[in-house]
């Protein structure tokens, strides 16, 4: 009776349980193309989204969604791991870490596409370790125009795979120089994964093109000094050591992205100033620990997916382990950017406090070219070394700035409103008519370039002088306060000589172009009027043109330069739109 009862209640136990994810599993082969081609060949785009939308069904702590249109016109797509099948953020990330790994932003830099699909299949199927305190979330490609124009040859120095895609997405774009200026819709649709999931630690996979070495990986994280603060720091002291300490242990070495173009490592270089253009200077707006893994050309295609494979592990250890510092260092640095008075927007390295770097290179020398005749650098693979150098990964800034109370947009910037509504500030439209006393920036000098570059002719050098003026605003006139999360968004952008601000990236050069003119015959008589009743105009005048001969000899110039002295000059012209209310 006892047996009898005992099978029973097994029958019965086997009964309750569910093995419709084992069966279902089996259905799919989530082996990747990689590693059925012995890690020579890369996953095209619609194999990689096949990929996730079946692990997306055979698994329940998969999800797979779309958000938004690219240039290309097919969906971003965002993967999620979590172990629990809970997909709700705003839960989520009260207790726990979020990383994001973008992928295939260059899509012939194919490495991290492969190694993350192998990641959460391997995730999924507890075949490796799985975080206890933080949710995985993918792009599983970002540049899905450059995805689809597969080819073989664009990736001169690449060392595999066999195809890939495209550096430039559908419209000829490198989206990793589009994060601020948005030009595409691929980064208009990132804003919005971004923002859904605000993640903690943020890596973007890419290869190098540059210098020959014996490292496989290197990483370019966010630069410190910039980040700032007590997230600079930890990422610096912290973050970054524990990653080269984790690979190390994996025999795997690497070092920092080795920032030099036909030149030998060895004399030392700089490290990569992320600005707000690219990824990871972009999310760091947002104080998101952010690194981009870059993998060296050179080596073989599967030692470098396996290589990526590790480090995105490694980083997922990291902060599964330091899950509660990392957000409680996030949340602080959040209220500071609230509180600080001054903002510092320009940085050079400083080229006298170096760290020391243990580094593994090829000896390379100068010889003459059998092409051109003239000199060329040649690496002796046959001639590694390990020598110390210097490693400038100090920044010091160079321009800081008074936080304003806020910014008051003009409603026919709409343009620039829309990309801060994209990036979810919060704007208040004038109730009325309002006159404000601000603070307005007249554009004194700059450079424009000469040659177009991701759409623009960027400007650089930018000068300006700043006075103090009442202006009556419109109804419906944006009054947008600093005092948000987004503050350093704000600042980035809106500050003229910010090195990525939108005045830079040609927002507004309506207002470089003067609208309104004069007739010479007209004016002279005004200029001879203004001339006779303004004795200090007079003096300066003559004095201009004592001591400036071609302004002397050029009669329209001096004319000019009377108009721009009169009531009729229009108030306009190189007048930054933008205007700050002072604290």
């Amino acid at each position: 009776m006892k047996k009898l009862t005992l099978a029973a209640f097994c029958l019965a136990l086997l009964a309750s349980c569910d093995f419709s994810k084992y069966a279902l599993v089996e259905e799919y082969d989530f082996e990747t193309r990689f590693e059925k081609s012995g890690g020579k060949e890369t996953a095209a785009y619609h194999e990689v989204i096949s990929y996730y939308t079946d692990l997306a069904e055979a698994y329940p702590s998969i999800s797979l969604e779309e958000f938004g249109k690219t240039d290309s016109g097919e969906p971003l797509h965002l993967a999620v791991y979590s172990p629990d099948g809970d997909f709700d953020f705003e839960k989520l990330r009260k207790d726990k870490s979020i990383l994001l790994i973008n992928n295939g932003i260059h899509p012939g830099e194919s490495d991290g596409i492969d190694a993350t699909m192998m990641l959460f299949r391997d995730l999924a199927g507890d075949s490796i370790k799985t975080p206890k305190n933080t949710i995985i979330a993918t792009i599983p490609i970002y540049n899905i125009g450059g995805a689809l124009n597969r080819n073989s040859t664009s990736r001169t120095n690449q060392n595999g795979p066999m195809e890939y895609g495209f550096r430039g997405n559908a419209r000829n774009y490198d989206l990793n120089r589009d994060f601020i200026k948005a030009d595409t819709r691929n980064t208009r649709s990132f804003y919005e994964i971004f923002h859904h999931v605000n993640p903690d630690v943020f890596i973007d996979t890419h290869v190098s093109n540059g210098a020959d070495y014996q490292y496989t990986l290197t990483h370019l994280f966010t630069q410190h000094n910039k980040l700032g603060g007590e997230l600079g720091e930890y990422l610096d002291e912290k973050m970054m050591p524990a990653l080269e300490d984790s690979l190390k242990r994996k025999k795997l070495d690497i070092t920092p992205y080795v920032n030099v173009f036909n030149e030998v490592p060895e004399k030392g270089f700089s490290q990569f100033l992320d600005l707000p253009r690219y990824s990871t200077g972009y999310t760091s707006l947002w104080n998101t620990l952010g690194m981009m893994v870059e993998t060296h050309m050179l080596k073989p295609y599967k030692q470098r997916v396996n290589g990526t494979y590790e480090l995105i592990r490694s980083m997922i250890n990291i902060t599964d382990i330091e899950s509660s510092r990392i957000k409680d260092i996030r949340e602080r640095e959040r209220r500071k950017y609230l509180t600080d008075r001054w903002y510092p927007i320009n940085y050079e390295p400083d080229m006298e406090n170096p760290s020391k770097r243990q580094f593994k290179g090829y000896e390379g020398e100068m010889i003459a070219s059998e092409v051109t005749g003239k000199q060329r650098l040649k690496y002796d693979r046959n001639k590694p070394f390990t020598k110390e150098i210097n490693y400038y990964d100090n920044f010091k800034a160079t321009e800081e700035i008074e936080i304003p109370r806020a910014y008051v947009i003009p409603q026919g910037w709409w343009n620039i409103i829309d990309l801060l509504e994209l990036n979810k500030i919060k704007m208040q439209p004038l109730k009325q008519d309002t006159t404000f006393l601000v603070e307005v920036y007249q554009i004194e000098d700059l450079k424009t370039g000469d040659k177009a570059f991701e759409g623009h002719y960027p400007h650089s050098e930018v000068k300006v002088s700043k006075t103090t003026d009442s202006i009556k605003f419109r109804k419906g006139d944006m009054l947008v306060k600093t005092f948000q999360d987004g503050a350093r968004y704000l600042i980035e952008t809106l500050e003229p000589t910010a090195p990525d601000s939108f005045f830079k990236w040609n927002f507004f050069d309506s207002v470089l172009q003067q609208k309104e003119g004069f007739s010479p015959y007209v004016f002279e008589d005004i200029a001879k009027e203004m001339l006779e009743t303004n004795d200090g105009l007079k003096q300066e005048f003559e004095m201009k043109k004592r001591n400036d001969p071609e302004f002397s000899n050029d009669w329209y110039a001096q004319l000019d330069w009377l108009h721009k002295k009169s009531k009729h000059y229009e108030a306009a012209h190189l007048r930054y739109p933008i205007f700050r209310l002072p604290r």
